[in-house]
């Protein structure tokens, strides 16, 4: 099978590779969420059973959890923008004229920045 002039598998792939990295800084974000309120929730048990020996310090949780949302957030940035590089240098034959998934993808790790920050500003807040 010969190969045409067109050949989009090699943005198609630059694609996937973007959408793995999505979802490893969503998960990390999620992760991190679930960290940072772990703290609460030692906080829950030690006023609910009092007699039981729990660890003092719930904070390092907390750090943690912002810190993992944080790396979330810019791994997300950080995929966009080396994905925006690459498909600049793929000449226009590669790249699909009529295909909309690439702005709408980039879109949304746009929105996925802006949540990861608003969350990673709301854990700074509310551990204080």
């Amino acid at each position: 099978m010969p190969i045409s002039e067109f050949d989009p598998r090699v943005y198609f792939a630059a694609e996937r590779t973007l959408l793995a990295w999505l979802r490893t800084g969503l998960t990390v974000m999620a992760f991190g969420f679930v960290i940072a309120r772990f703290g609460l929730f030692l906080q829950i048990i030690a006023i609910e059973a009092p007699a039981v020996s729990h660890p003092a310090q719930t904070g390092a949780s907390a750090i943690l959890g912002i810190v993992l949302v944080a790396a979330g957030t810019l791994m997300i940035i950080a995929a966009a923008a080396q994905h925006r590089r690459f498909i600049a240098t793929l000449p226009a034959v590669d790249r699909p004229q009529y295909y909309a998934g690439g702005t709408l993808i980039l879109y949304s790790s746009i929105l996925l920045a802006l949540v990861g920050i608003a969350l990673t500003a709301y854990l700074t807040m509310s551990a204080r």
